[in-house]
This record gives structure tokens, C-alpha cells and sequence, in this order.
């Protein structure tokens, strides 16, 4: 009974075809109930002919596809033709609806059809979509997981190399710990979602907490803007150590946000940091600044000033 039950409704649903038997049965069921709903009608009206049978051949389709509603539908044509309650006879009247009744369940039919199949295109795409993203988590978590096993081999390298230089190590290894926290929390917000203060903590603590300061409000992030923002915040976060506010002995970072309704607003704001003399063309980073938040009705805008880089960030909260 279990098993009967699924497959009706996996048919149901279109995810496969009936059996045969199943089919045929289904159909017999309803051309039943709908001969028994005119008989009831006749006792009302006796020129109700074709009718009720509608109502068969749009379950058996539904069910059983075009095959077994083109059979449903031709059976009560026929039922209703040589089937008699009252004092009914066989006119040319009833030719003429038995015409308007074939129409209709061809039209039926076809839309019916027509449904199944755009349903099976559409379930194809989910599956593969589906399929797609977990190879894509695969692939992810195994990056990660090398990831990993990289950092733990240059942070024993670099133990064995300073083992004699202890106050080096000391820094080297805060800043290497810093990084695969930073890694690991990335992980997560992939998930989960994450704080805004934490997400930059995470990704501003390998340069030193005495380097920047963070002002604004708890804030909670969905998933996605946390991945997003968590791209952004590490290209700025990288192009800082390499040529800005953290590449400079005196170099220092303020981020400051704000929540107004569903929108944040967070600058970035880079001071003392070496002079910006010439900005060359736009590589990824920069493209990836422009793009990142316009999933969100966002925007990003990158100002280069002498006392360094000056970013401004916009965008929608999605809820959570």
C-alpha cells in the first residue's frame, strides 16, 4: 500500500509516469464517480450528457499524462452518447455538445501537457542547480581544508626557522592565528551570517588592533551580505597592507557604519598611509568593489586622497 501510494504520488506530482494498471485504474475511478454525478444531475435535468466528465478527464490527465486523458476523454464521450437517464434520446443536439465537449477536453489536454512539461524543465533546472551547489560546497570546503593544512605548514616552518628569535616568532605567530581565524569565520558566515564589528575584526586583526578603530552599532548580517561584504572588506583589507594605512609605520584605519531602515552606510577612511601617486588601470579588485553589493541595491565608491584611501558603502539589509 506503502509503495501504490507513492507512485500515485510521484504521478501526482509529474516527478515520473504511472503504471499502466495504476493509470487505467485512476481513470476507471473517475469516469465511475463521474457517471454517477450525471445520474444524480438527471434527476434535476436529463439533457446533462457530457459534462461531468470534465471534471475525469482533468484528474486522469493530471495523473496519468496526455495518453490516459485522451482515453478518459474519449470514454465519456462514448458514456455519454449510449448511456440513458430519463427519457433522453440520441439527437443531433447531442452530437453537437458531444463536439463542444471534445474541443474542450482537447484544450484541456494539451494545457495539461503543456504544464507537465514546462513542471519537468523546471524540476531538470532545480536538480541541476541543486547538483551544482553541492559540488560547489564540496569544492569549497575541500579549498578550505588545504587551506588549512597550508597555514599550519608555513606556521611550523616559520616556528622551526625563528626558533632563536622568540620575540619574532611571537608576532609572526599572533598575526598567523589571526589569519586562520579570520579563514575560519569566513566559513561560517557562508552558513550563518554573522556580526558586522566581527567580520571586520576578523578580517583587520592579522595587521594589529591598535592600527584601526570601529564605530557603530551591533549589527547583524545575513549570509549572503556577509559573504559580500566579507570580499570587499579583505580586497580593501589587502590593497591596506600592500600600498596603504597598514603599509606605513603611522598608517591608520577608521570604519564607522550606520542603519537607517534597511540600509547601511559604512566608510572607510585611511590615514597616513604612503602618498598615492599614480592609480593604475582597474583589476579585479576594483572591479569586484563596483559589483559586490549590487545584488543588494548597492553601490561602492573609492576615493584616492592624499591622506589615503577614502571608501564609502551602500546598501539593502535583506532580513534573515
Amino acid at each position: 500500500m506503502t509503495r501504490l501510494t507513492e507512485e500515485f504520488r510521484r504521478a501526482w506530482h509529474g516527478v515520473t509516469q504511472p503504471s499502466p494498471l495504476l493509470g487505467t485504474v485512476f481513470a476507471t475511478i473517475c469516469l465511475l464517480l463521474a457517471t454517477l454525478l450525471r445520474w444524480s444531475l438527471a434527476h434535476i435535468r436529463s439533457d446533462i450528457f457530457f459534462s461531468p466528465y470534465i471534471p475525469a478527464v482533468f484528474l486522469a490527465c493530471a495523473l496519468g499524462g496526455r495518453r490516459v486523458g485522451t482515453a478518459t476523454a474519449l470514454a465519456g464521450g462514448v458514456l455519454g452518447l449510449v448511456v440513458h437517464f430519463g427519457a433522453s434520446t440520441v439527437d443531433v443536439a447531442r452530437f453537437v455538445l458531444l463536439a463542444v465537449y471534445l474541443v474542450a477536453c482537447a484544450l484541456m489536454i494539451w494545457g495539461l501537457s503543456h504544464y507537465r512539461t514546462i513542471a519537468a524543465q523546471q524540476r531538470a533546472i532545480s536538480m541541476r542547480l541543486t547538483e551544482e551547489e553541492a559540488y560547489r560546497k564540496l569544492v569549497v570546503d575541500e579549498l578550505q581544508h588545504r587551506l588549512k593544512n597550508k597555514t599550519s605548514t608555513i606556521h611550523a616552518v616559520l616556528h622551526q626557522v625563528l626558533h632563536d628569535q622568540p620575540q619574532v616568532w611571537a608576532s609572526i605567530d599572533r598575526r598567523i592565528r589571526a589569519l586562520a581565524t579570520a579563514d575560519d569565520l569566513i566559513t561560517k558566515v557562508d552558513g550563518q551570517g554573522c556580526d558586522l564589528k566581527d567580520l571586520l575584526l576578523a578580517e583587520l586583526g592579522p595587521y594589529g588592533h591598535v592600527r584601526f578603530d570601529l564605530n557603530g552599532e551591533p549589527l547583524f548580517l545575513p549570509a549572503k551580505l556577509a559573504v559580500s561584504l566579507s570580499l570587499v572588506f579583505h580586497e580593501l583589507a589587502t590593497n591596506a597592507g600592500k600600498y596603504g594605512a597598514f603599509a606605513s609605520p603611522r598608517g591608520f584605519l577608521q570604519v564607522a557604519w550606520t542603519r537607517t531602515d534597511d540600509r547601511l552606510k559604512l566608510t572607510w577612511d585611511e590615514t597616513e598611509g604612503p602618498a598615492v601617486e599614480d592609480v593604475g588601470k582597474p583589476g579585479f579588485g576594483t572591479k569586484l568593489l563596483g559589483v559586490a553589493l549590487l545584488p543588494f541595491d548597492g553601490k561602492t565608491e573609492t576615493s584616492f586622497l592624499k591622506t589615503g584611501i577614502h571608501c564609502t558603502m551602500q546598501c539593502r539589509i535583506p532580513p534573515s
